[in-house]
């Protein structure tokens, strides 16, 4: 359909809760095309709704590598059903273009949601995988959550914030995970 603009971090409406969608209508199905295109355009690994300026809950995630044929898959009305483990991930997003930091995420996750045919379905990922970190990054776009908001060091993410010119963090909006910040001590 057609690449659109990806939103920066600083721009408020990523910031904001998205709303459920009632019907996979027409103009859902043009915005999961719209999603993909421009996904595969960034060379991106997913994409939310939230970042093309559409505060509904949707996302686009294809973990394909290297010769891997396409495999897009699309999430409606998420939710992460189940959860446990941790691993510390080195993440970006391309709402902060060029801009890594490590992370906290759930190692295993099971999500429920919609797809582009309005069928539900169940999905597992395990491992600490690309994908099973994905999905996590993705789901938070839905509800205003940001990657550098789970940041395993503050000050870190702030220098490469301020290396690439974007908005300070806010400290206020850092998630606290004491189960996952236990568990990583474990395996250091």
């Amino acid at each position: 359909m057609a690449v659109r603009k990806v939103l920066h971090y600083g721009e408020p409406s990523l910031r904001e809760v998205s709303k459920e969608v009632h019907k996979v209508s027409k103009k859902i199905s043009d915005l999961v095309r719209d999603l993909l295109d421009t996904m595969y355009a960034q060379n991106g690994v997913g994409l939310a709704a939230p970042q093309i300026g559409e505060n509904v809950r949707v996302f686009v995630i294809d973990v394909a590598t290297g010769n891997e044929p396409l495999n897009p898959m699309v999430f409606i009305n998420p939710k992460i059903i189940k959860k446990s483990g941790a691993v510390k991930s080195n993440e970006g997003c391309l709402s902060f273009p060029e801009a890594y930091t490590d992370v906290k995420r759930y190692k295993n996750v099971m999500v429920k949601a919609i797809n582009e045919h309005g069928k539900p379905f169940v999905m597992e990922a395990k491992d600490g995988t690309l994908l099973a970190r994905a999905i996590q990054h993705e789901y938070d776009h839905l509800d205003g959550i940001l990657f550098i908001d789970h940041c395993m060091n503050r000050f870190e993410a702030e220098s490469v914030l301020k290396k690439y010119n974007l908005p300070p963090l806010d400290p206020e909006l850092l998630v606290e995970e004491k189960e996952l910040e236990e568990e990583l001590s474990k395996n250091d």
